[in-house]
């Protein structure tokens, strides 16, 4: 018998440990490379887990639209009756928060700055000469009225470091002129206005938008729906890439005209990948109601053309058990046949010890 013949048959025997039994004696301990220690399986990096029937996972693909994350939008408008002044910042404009975007001038605003600057100084005034010296209404009247104008131009948009310099120059400064910043960092993405134009309180002027997280809303039939999760994962490809994502919401509302309802997917914009009103390809995790076994790709190994995973049986000691496999989804691969739930197996460290199966039978194959 040529060396050939004898790994052929050593191989088999691996696989099929109960056939091996009958056509020659079981190995000792000591001899049998599936008995691994604690040290060694460390070593070889091998990991132990139980078998659990879970729900199948499949991905669902859908197409969908990208937008804007409206929990990271904000719109920058006047609260007063106003005139455009200046433009300091325009579409597309990257900003950081409390950055100066335009320059308005309002009559409202310059009225509330000189009532601010004479309240004031009549506050300072009675303060300089304290409570004993007034009555405590006088006091009290002076205080309340120096803060409800300082109260007034901060509803009408003032920064808190506009009326602080207000009240270091004084009436030079009472000429209606405020700034409108931004209350976030992010994006202009609309500016709808011209110089010059007259613009009401509630008018939109700039749309801020945090770009660094965006949402892509899939469209889905309300059969699909059901196996998808609020939580589940998802991924995004577009430009030839694929970005991992979340469902944050799902619609409990089907859209007449198509007769679908949205899944909303937050995903990371790294790059700038990502622009609101492109569309794009998801694929989403659906969970079926059906529990299966499935066990991590990585734990199944090949012996002879046939597909086996590594049984602890005892302890340190693994068998060889052939299983049929079925549908592989991500990372795992479903298990039809050869292992039941509660079995123990190496879900890593399956190669290493396929090695050191191997690399046994050919020394046995060179003894003979």
């Amino acid at each position: 018998m040529n060396r050939f013949h004898v790994f052929v048959l050593l191989a088999m025997a691996a696989v099929f440990p109960a056939r091996a039994a009958e056509e020659k004696p079981a190995q000792h301990a000591e001899d049998n490379p599936l008995v691994v220690d604690a040290a060694a399986q460390e070593q070889l990096g091998i990991a132990i887990a139980t078998v659990a029937a879970q729900a199948e996972t499949t991905e669902i693909k859908a197409p969908g639209e990208v937008k804007a994350n409206a929990y990271a939008t904000v719109l920058v408008s006047p609260r007063v009756a106003a005139q455009v002044v200046r433009r300091q910042a325009k579409l597309g404009d990257a900003v950081i928060a409390g950055q100066p975007l335009v320059t308005l001038s309002s009559v409202e605003v310059a009225e509330a700055q000189g009532a601010l600057i004479v309240a004031e100084r009549d506050w300072q005034r009675v303060k300089a000469l304290g409570a004993d010296a007034v009555s405590a209404k006088r006091y009290t009247e002076a205080q309340v009225a120096r803060d409800q104008a300082n109260a007034k131009l901060r509803a009408f948009g003032l920064a808190s470091a506009e009326i602080s310099a207000l009240l270091r120059t004084g009436s030079s400064r009472a000429n209606g002129d405020f700034s409108l910043l931004a209350p976030q960092a992010g994006r202009v993405t609309t500016d709808d206005f011209v110089v010059g134009e007259r613009v009401e309180p509630g008018k939109p002027l700039f749309t801020l938008v945090d770009e660094s997280r965006v949402w892509v809303e899939a469209q889905m039939t309300p059969a699909a729906l059901e196996g998808v999760a609020s939580d589940a994962p998802a991924r995004i490809v577009a430009h030839g890439q694929s970005v991992d994502g979340k469902v944050i919401q799902r619609s409990h509302r089907t859209q007449e005209s198509t007769r679908t309802s949205f899944v909303r997917i937050e995903v990371p914009n790294t790059g700038d990948l990502f622009h609101a009103g492109e569309f794009v390809e998801t694929f989403i995790a659906s969970t079926g109601s059906e529990a299966v076994l499935a066990v991590p790709s990585e734990a199944i190994a090949q012996l002879q053309g046939q597909s086996v995973v590594f049984k602890l049986v005892a302890a340190n000691r693994f068998e060889v058990a052939p299983v049929e496999t079925g549908a592989t989804r991500g990372t795992t691969t479903r298990v039809t046949k050869g292992l039941s739930e509660g079995d123990r197996i190496a879900v890593k460290g399956a190669y290493a010890l396929k090695a050191r199966l191997l690399k046994s039978q050919l020394g046995e194959g060179h003894a003979d």
